[in-house]
């Protein structure tokens, strides 16, 4: 008889750090008088983006088999409870993303997702800062962030400027640096590429990097402003630790023409690659121009345990990844 295997993948230890780390985070909030809040895990409308696989799900509603999709985030729903007054918000949740497997991805995990009215996002690297250096003791004594902008990261590590650059010239970066695939004519692809193997991996080793001003092909729900070159840039930061992108920030966009068009662009594109076209979160729609000014962020919470627990794969901080769940 074959014996299967039931235990966990990651430690006891860490099942416990776990359950520190939580009862730290919601102190955390409680201290500020964010509430926390629960939204469905299942919607009707998927993610549009084109790098993001939303796992499928049927359900019955009022005796009708309906085709929904499990949550890459719940960004929606927390965004419809904003526009319905309900001040400053966060919530930990599950979300998933589908065939997201390896050393720091599983497609199922967990996430801390909260949203600040009438702050801006210089306030919300002060707060993300501040929450960090709670969740991270063992690591740092006190969190100074470096704030690098994207730009400033490619030209520091490639000498391009990804604001400017060709397809060609990013092509050419490409094979100077010994990247010889064939993108096409994708340039946001190739950007992707450059930055997935040379700028992320060497961000945030000695202290967390808040990257910011990310080119305005990757606003997707944040609004897009000027830098201080005048170069349009999204209005969005990310952070890192030891090469690790922890968590993502909007200064939320508050159009609803804008935001469908960018939906709109997302399908179109997504058809063109062959991809399952997205139903679009009408609900969503009709909220956004009801939310009050604010920034928001998304941040992994099994990264961060895997920071706090100086873990290197994923499946050492959770009980039961996909393959075996």
């Amino acid at each position: 008889m074959n014996m299967i295997a039931y235990q966990p993948t990651c430690s006891i230890e860490a099942l416990k750090a776990r359950a520190e780390l939580y009862q730290r985070i919601r102190h955390f909030f409680a201290d500020r008088y964010i509430w926390e809040v629960e939204t469905p895990i299942l919607s009707q409308a998927g993610a549009t983006d084109v790098h993001l696989a939303s796992v499928q799900a049927q359900r019955h509603i009022n005796g009708e088999l309906k085709q929904q999709y499990l949550q890459t985030s719940p960004e929606s729903a927390m965004k419809r409870l904003l526009a319905s007054g309900s001040g400053a918000i966060f919530q930990i949740c599950k979300v998933f993303r589908d065939n997201e497997h390896g050393r720091k991805h599983n497609s199922e995990f967990s996430m801390l997702e909260w949203y600040r009215p009438n702050f801006d996002l210089k306030q919300l690297m002060h707060e993300t800062a501040d929450l960090l250096e709670v969740c991270l003791q063992s690591r740092y004594e006190s969190v100074r962030p470096v704030v690098l902008s994207y730009k400033h990261a490619f030209q520091d590590r490639l000498d391009i400027n990804p604001l400017q650059a060709s397809l060609q010239q990013l092509k050419d970066t490409a094979q100077r640096v010994g990247l010889m695939l064939d993108l096409g004519n994708d340039r946001l692809g190739y950007i992707d590429l450059l930055f997935s193997h040379f700028v992320e991996p060497s961000l945030g080793f000695d202290t967390p990097v808040f990257l910011t001003d990310f080119p305005p092909e990757m606003a997707a729900l944040a609004k897009v402003k000027a830098d201080e070159d005048g170069e349009q840039v999204a209005a969005r930061f990310e952070v890192y630790i030891d090469g690790l992108e922890m968590a993502n920030a909007y200064d939320e966009l508050l159009e609803a023409e804008i935001l469908q068009a960018r939906f709109e662009a997302d399908n179109a594109e997504r058809s063109q690659r062959g991809l399952a076209v997205m139903p679009i979160d009408q609900h969503l729609l009709a909220a956004i121009s009801n939310m009050p000014a604010c920034s928001g962020i998304a941040l992994g919470l099994d990264r961060l345990l895997m920071i706090a627990t100086k873990q290197v794969r994923i499946d050492e901080v959770i009980a039961f990844p996909a393959d075996i769940a």
